[in-house]
């Protein structure tokens, strides 16, 4: 049995059905509650990016400060601190944090967990 294909005159273009929205304010309560790794995984990702970017400016503040001979606008004290705080979030706040993150987005996809 053979069927054959209408005319292309005849198609009519039909719409497609309307996207469903959520109720308003899920998307955070879906954050805070969340056990998928994927997702947990991007969140980790993203505040360590974020802490890069703060890590950065200081150390655009750095060498900022190292461009010319002499204290240009921070004192002894207030550099140092300056330092340590990067050396800090540059470490312990990116650096590590990173490593899990990035873990714990792939890796469950590598044994192959849900």
């Amino acid at each position: 049995m053979v069927a054959e294909a209408p005319p292309i005159g005849e198609l009519e273009a039909r719409r497609p059905f309307p996207a469903r929205l959520g109720p308003k304010g899920n998307l955070i309560y879906k954050l805070i509650t969340t056990t998928d790794h994927k997702l947990i995984g991007i969140m980790y990702c993203v505040a360590c990016f974020a802490f890069f970017l703060i890590g950065g400016l200081m150390a655009l503040f750095i060498r900022t400060e190292l461009a010319a001979p002499g204290l240009q606008f921070l004192s002894n004290e207030q550099y140092n601190q300056l330092f340590t705080m990067h050396g800090t979030v540059m470490l312990l706040f990116y650096a590590t944090p990173i490593v899990f993150g990035f873990a714990n987005l792939v890796l469950p996809l590598q044994i192959g967990a849900p």
